[in-house]
């Protein structure tokens, strides 16, 4: 039921490293036409730096690890037509036959299915506001904590409690890991007052992290938060202000469950006037060009420690 693309399997049996990509950034995480300009230029800053994208998505029920042009296409323009996938929806949007975009869960799953070890994404789910009462977690931390997959993110959406995310990430017994930051980034900005567990400076580095986590035999995967950079960044006060607003608009309308993240992102836009949204574009570029470097690093420390034949 998956369906690997020609130059992603190409890819992988090279030993050329590969970056999966989510589809709910394009599906339901930007409008259109802006979700496919930036999916198509996140896939170029893959290539520019020497990896293979690979764009995950359900395209009439069949599981595609890597999109052509046309099905980017679709995904980005189909509205309503087009679901929202996490990992419990999979089997039966599959049944169905259904086109979806596939969250940061489903995503980091298909990937594994499909041998692709390195993932780069905006910014992850995690502990909403207010899970005290309605219990609502994201399942992208379970799976960070079940999946052996890198995440590259600008950290968690920042939308939610950053703390108490962190929180369950050390229960999962995720590594999580700040790129140049000793402080764990909160999406629009790069900071957010809370300490990120560990610290690396390079991606080799990163890499380094990446192989000894694969070697000790752990379950699960790491998380590299990685900052937007500084230039395209939103101060924290100012974006703090306006997902408060947000989320007092998404209260009097009655948004509960998965409608949530995608309402919030896109009410901040008008909030912001668009910056956040520039910000958005900016930061999964960012992650992509890093998620690439990452996989190439990985992919020629594995080539190096192979035994060579005489």
């Amino acid at each position: 039921m998956i369906e690997v693309a020609p130059e992603v399997a190409a890819a992988s049996a090279d030993g050329r490293g590969v970056v999966a990509l989510e589809s709910t950034i394009i599906s339901h995480g930007m409008p259109y036409p802006e979700n496919l300009e930036t999916a198509r230029a996140v896939e170029a800053v893959v290539r520019d730096h020497g990896a293979v994208p690979a764009t995950i998505a359900l395209v009439d029920g069949r599981v595609r690890v890597g999109l052509d042009d046309a099905a980017l296409e679709r995904v980005a323009s189909g509205g309503d037509e087009v679901a929202k996938a996490s990992r419990r929806d999979l089997p039966v949007y599959v049944a169905r036959k259904a086109t979806a975009g596939t969250t940061v869960a489903a995503t980091m799953y298909l990937a594994h299915r499909a041998g692709v070890g390195v993932f780069a994404t905006g910014g992850i789910g995690g502990v909403h506001r207010g899970a005290e009462r309605t219990m609502d977690v994201s399942a992208d931390l379970v799976e960070l904590g079940a999946t052996p997959v890198t995440v590259v993110c600008a950290g968690a959406k920042s939308i939610l409690d950053l703390a108490r995310t962190l929180e369950v990430l050390e229960t999962e017994g995720v590594p999580v890991v700040g790129v140049g930051t000793d402080e764990f980034p909160a999406f629009f900005s790069r900071e957010s007052g809370l300490p990120v567990p560990h610290r690396v400076d390079s991606v080799a580095e990163l890499a380094d992290v990446v192989a000894a986590h694969r070697d000790l035999g752990l379950p699960g995967g790491i998380l590299v938060a990685n900052p937007i950079p500084a230039a395209d960044a939103v101060p924290a006060a100012e974006i703090a202000a306006r997902i408060e607003e947000a989320l007092a608009d998404a209260d009097r309308a009655g948004v509960t469950g998965k409608d949530v993240t995608p309402y919030l992102l896109g009410r901040i836009v008008e909030l912001t006037g668009g910056r956040s949204l520039a910000a958005n574009v900016a930061l999964v570029r960012n992650n992509a060009a890093l998620a690439a470097d990452l996989a190439v690093a990985v992919r020629g420390q594995r080539h190096a420690t192979q035994p060579q034949g005489r």
